[in-house]
């Protein structure tokens, strides 16, 4: 026991067993369910009945045999090429108002990160429906100011993939929370010498916060698209893809293909390809990280 204990004492081997809860279930719920899924996505598989091989036949349809694939693909593009700046803007200004501390300051913190927490939750989802939908809140209001109260705006191509995209924007309290860690990590010198140079507020941001801040607004980008791009909540419960597919998120159209149309290798291939494109996109972003992301050093 005596020298067990010695063994477990050694940082190396602490360090292992302390780490083993997380290793196991990153292989079991991780790694393992990757590599089941790959196999999947060569077989023609329902679920129902035993996986059939059939090579490459899944990734061929989706690329030449399926119109709904690239149509999903554009939806999903939109929304979280729309979504993750207007989020990542939110966050900055509101971390902005709240970088000088009141006795305030950590309830309004707490108030702008709830979003966070809850707004992908399905009541939330459910509660944003009924607020658009046409006897919703907002249509109620609208009337107050005798404005067209019967809009649809769930009902309408144009308008239904931007009731998503304000609920994304709506949750921008943990990207506010790091931009706001981030602010309070800028020395106060360099603020007063550029008061004393007579700077003014806008040229110190342009010239000192936003620079300094690059490192945690590209952190903040690529961590929000990877999330923009694997929304499903919003989708699945208030649109549904609807109205004609102008809200179908590549997530819920792979849901869609695996548990209501069985077609669980088809999905499994579309999750795959979802791989390569958040992949893709994730290299483009750490490729062009170096002509505008400030790593100089305080």
């Amino acid at each position: 026991m005596a020298a067990i204990r010695k063994k477990l004492y050694q940082d190396n081997i602490a360090g292992v067993v302390c780490s083993l809860p997380f290793i196991i279930g990153f292989l079991l719920f991780m790694i393992v369910p990757m590599l089941v899924s790959l196999y999947y996505s060569f077989c023609d598989y329902n679920i129902l009945a035993p996986p059939v091989w059939v090579g490459i036949k899944n990734y061929v349809k989706i690329f030449t045999g399926d119109p709904t694939f690239y149509k999903t693909v554009l939806v999903t593009f939109y929304f979280a090429f729309a979504s993750v700046p207007l989020r990542l803007i939110f966050a900055l200004i509101v971390a902005l108002l709240l970088v000088k501390s009141t006795k305030l300051t950590p309830m309004y913190r707490a108030v702008y990160y709830l979003p966070s927490i809850i707004g992908g939750s399905v009541a939330v989802a459910i509660l944003w429906k009924r607020m658009f939908a046409t006897d919703g809140v907002l249509n109620n209001v609208l009337g107050l100011f005798g404005l067209n109260r019967d809009f649809s705006w769930l009902g309408d191509t144009r308008t239904a993939i931007w009731v998503l995209i304000i609920l994304a924007v709506w949750q921008f309290g943990s990207s506010m929370l790091i931009f706001l860690a981030s602010l309070k990590q800028i020395p106060a010198s360099l603020y007063e010498a550029a008061d004393v140079d007579g700077a003014s507020k806008w040229s110190q941001f342009w010239n000192i916060t936003l620079p300094l801040l690059t490192p945690t607004i590209f952190f903040n980008l690529v961590m929000q698209t990877i999330n923009g791009f694997l929304a499903f909540t919003q989708c699945y419960i208030i649109t549904q893809g609807k109205p004609m597919d102008s809200t179908l998120f590549y997530t819920v159209y792979m849901y869609q293909q695996s548990f209501e149309f069985y077609n669980t290798g088809y999905a499994a291939a579309l999750a795959w390809v979802m791989l390569l494109i958040i992949g893709l996109i994730t290299w483009f972003l750490f490729a062009t990280k170096r002509f505008w992301v400030y790593d100089g050093g305080l």
